[in-house]
C-alpha cells in the first residue's frame, strides 16, 4: 500500500474541504428497503428479532406495517473512503440520531458532509494522527429525516505504526477450546429478543442490567455475511474488469495481495490477513458500523417492539479481531421525562471482549411505552399511510 506522513501541504488540501457534501454515488448499497434487502441486512447483523422479517408481526406491532430495524441506515450508506492519501485509517466514533422509522418499500436518499478535521496530534499508535468529522442525513420518499449519523475517523501514519509495539501482546486468532467454544455458543442460543412484552418505563429503575447480547467468535463469514447485507462503506466491492476500472481511477482504493496476486481493495482489512497487516494490523477486525449495529441491536432486543431507540453513542476502542468472542450490555443511569414529553431512560453500554476489554463503550437514549394507556414511542411515530 502506498504510504505517507502528514505534512503542510496535506493538511492545507484537507482545510480547503471542509464543510462540503461528497459525492457518495459508488458509496451507497441499499436504496429502497426492500423486503429482501431488510432481511439480508438483519441477517447480516445477525438480528433474530423477526419483527424486522416477518410481514404479519410487523403489521400486528405498534409500527402497523412491516418494518426494518433502525440501523438499517448504515446499510444505506455507511461512510467513505475520502482524502489523506496513504495514511491508514480507522473509524473512531459515532453519534446517531434516530428519528422515524423506515418501513418496507421506503426509499432512502443519503447525503455525506465532510466538516473537517481536528489535529495533527501525537500518537502512542502511529507516528502523527488527524481526526475527521463527517455528518451524514438519511430523507425518505417523503422528505421526512429518518436518521442523521456523525462519526469520527483517525488517520495515521501506518509505517510509523507498524514500528511500534502496543501496550501488550495478544495472542490472535484467539486459542479456544472446544468446550469454550460450546458454552459460547449455547450462550448465543439461549439469547432472545423481548419481542412483543412491552417494557414499561415505570418498571424500570436506575441500576438495571441490560440483558446480554453476545457476538462470536466472529468469523469471516460475519464480515462477508454484513458486506452483503449493505454494510460496505466503500467502494462498493466488485469483481474483475468493474473492479480494476475503479482501482485504475483510483489507485489509492486497492493494494495488491502478495499471496493471491489479485488487487484487493482496501476494504479487505476486514478479511485479509496480508491487508490488515499492511496496516500495521495483527489481524483480520471487524467493521466500525457494524458494531455500531450491535449496539442498536443490544438496545431492541432489550427495550421490545414497542420501545424506541432515539439516541446512540459509541467509541470504538482497539480491533475486535476475527476469533473474539463479544459479549454486550449495560447499566440503567438515568430515568426522566424528556423536552419532546417522552417517557426516557439514559443507558451507559459496554462491548467486552475475551480478554476484558471494553472495546466499544457507549451511551444511549431509550424512550419507553408506559403503563397509562397513552400511545408509545413507536405508536406515536407509526406512519398513519403506509
Amino acid at each position: 500500500m502506498p504510504e505517507a506522513v502528514i505534512d503542510e501541504a496535506m493538511i492545507a488540501s484537507m482545510k480547503a474541504k471542509a464543510g462540503i457534501q461528497l459525492r457518495i454515488g459508488h458509496s451507497v448499497n441499499n436504496e429502497e428497503a426492500t423486503r429482501i434487502a431488510v432481511t439480508k441486512f438483519a441477517g447480516g447483523i445477525g438480528d433474530t428479532n423477526d419483527l424486522w422479517t416477518d410481514a404479519e408481526r410487523g403489521t400486528a406491532s405498534d409500527y402497523g406495517a412491516p418494518v426494518a430495524p433502525p440501523s438499517f441506515v448504515i446499510g444505506c450508506f455507511s461512510g467513505i473512503q475520502f482524502g489523506w492519501p496513504g495514511l491508514g485509517s480507522f473509524h473512531s466514533a459515532t453519534q446517531m440520531d434516530l428519528h422515524a422509522p423506515i418501513y418496507w418499500g421506503d426509499k432512502i436518499e443519503a447525503t455525506c458532509r465532510y466538516d473537517g478535521f481536528t489535529g495533527p496530534r501525537p500518537s502512542s499508535f502511529a507516528g502523527r494522527m488527524v481526526t475527521d468529522h463527517f455528518v451524514n442525513d438519511y430523507v425518505n420518499q417523503r422528505g421526512e429525516q429518518v436518521a442523521q449519523i456523525r462519526w469520527q475517523v483517525v488517520n495515521y501514519e501506518r509505517a510509523a505504526a507498524r514500528g511500534k509495539s502496543g501496550k501488550r501482546k495478544i495472542e490472535v486468532p484467539h486459542p479456544w477450546s472446544e468446550d469454550e467454544l460450546r458454552a459460547v455458543e449455547e450462550r448465543v442460543l439461549a439469547q432472545r429478543p423481548r419481542g412483543a412484552e412491552p417494557r414499561y418505563w415505570e418498571d424500570v429503575e436506575v441500576g438495571d442490567s441490560i440483558d446480554l447480547l453476545t457476538k462470536g467468535p466472529i468469523g469471516l463469514t460475519d464480515e462477508v455475511a454484513f458486506i452483503a447485507g449493505g454494510g460496505t462503506p466503500i467502494p462498493r466491492l466488485k469483481a474483475h474488469a468493474a473492479s480494476l476500472h475503479d482501482y485504475a481511477a483510483h489507485p489509492a482504493w486497492s493494494f495488491r495481495d502478495p499471496v493471491t496476486g489479485a488487487q484487493e481493495p482496501i476494504y479487505a482489512v476486514h478479511y485479509n490477513k496480508a491487508a490488515a497487516n499492511a496496516m500495521g494490523v495483527a489481524f483480520q477486525y471487524d467493521v466500525g458500523f457494524q458494531r455500531q449495529c450491535w449496539q442498536i441491536h443490544l438496545l431492541t432486543n432489550w427495550c421490545g417492539d414497542s420501545g424506541w431507540v432515539k439516541h446512540v453513542s459509541s467509541q470504538y476502542r482497539g480491533f475486535v479481531y476475527l476469533s473474539d468472542v463479544i459479549d454486550l450490555g449495560g447499566t440503567v443511569v438515568g430515568k426522566s421525562v424528556d423536552e419532546a414529553g417522552e417517557h426516557v431512560v439514559e443507558v451507559e453500554t459496554f462491548a467486552r471482549n475475551q480478554r476484558g476489554d471494553d472495546v466499544m463503550p457507549g451511551t444511549a437514549v431509550v424512550a419507553l411505552p408506559t403503563r397509562d394507556g397513552t400511545a408509545g414511542p413507536v405508536a406515536a411515530r407509526a406512519r398513519a399511510e403506509r
